[in-house]
């Protein structure tokens, strides 16, 4: 689906939301509450890998229902305080009203009203979502596995493949499942360099980049 449109203040400005992103993968994401452990260290953990997400043209707003000024102070008190001398570049929605985190499901009323869920929405340049991931409240997110995710996307983008499992950036990719006998028969027989089969439905393509 399209990522719902919303106009919001946040730590870098006002957004236009999906509309500022196009041309960039986004990984949009929400977190329960400032000054809170389990969201310390992965806004610690986000900010370690900006530039890594950078270089992939990803982008990383995040959200919470807490104020602007909440959000200032929060980011003032992590990079004063956090270890790894980090900065918090990526710009965090103020969503005080509730009315971004409704329009985007993560507000679950049997889990908290007023707390927004560890969601984790993965948008590609188009503006089309890709990816929705639910953390429960007190478990942090492995954000190298949402990396990867991105990745994988993004190499079933460019090559029209996908991804087996447990796939790491330059392991070998599954080609798309025939579907005529003609075609099945025409994969197993199939004598390029860069492919093999193990059966006529599993047929794997060595990744060149």
């Amino acid at each position: 689906d399209k990522a719902p449109s919303f106009t919001a203040l946040t730590t870098n400005g006002t957004v236009n939301f999906p509309e500022d992103y196009k041309g960039n993968w986004v990984l949009f994401f929400s977190h329960p509450s400032d000054f809170t452990p389990v969201c310390t260290t992965e806004f610690m953990t986000m900010a370690s890998m900006e530039e890594e997400f950078r270089q992939m043209n990803v982008a990383l707003p995040g959200l919470s229902v807490d104020s602007l000024y909440s959000h200032i102070a929060w980011i003032e008190e992590l990079e004063w305080k956090g270890m790894k001398n980090i900065k918090i570049n990526f710009p965090v929605i103020a969503d005080l009203n509730t009315k971004v985190s409704t329009l985007y499901g993560m507000l679950q009323p049997n889990v908290s009203s007023t707390q927004a869920v560890r969601a984790v929405f993965v948008i590609d340049p188009e503006g089309i979502i890709r990816s929705i991931t639910y953390y429960p409240l007190t478990t942090g997110r492995n954000f190298a596995e949402i990396k990867r995710m991105i990745q994988a996307l993004q190499k079933s983008d460019e090559t029209h493949n996908s991804t087996p499992a447990n796939w790491q950036p330059g392991d070998d990719l599954i080609i798309s499942t025939p579907v005529t006998v003609e075609a099945a028969a025409a994969g197993m027989a199939s004598t390029c360099e860069n492919e093999y089969a193990l059966d006529w439905f599993l047929r794997f393509k060595k990744d060149k980049a």
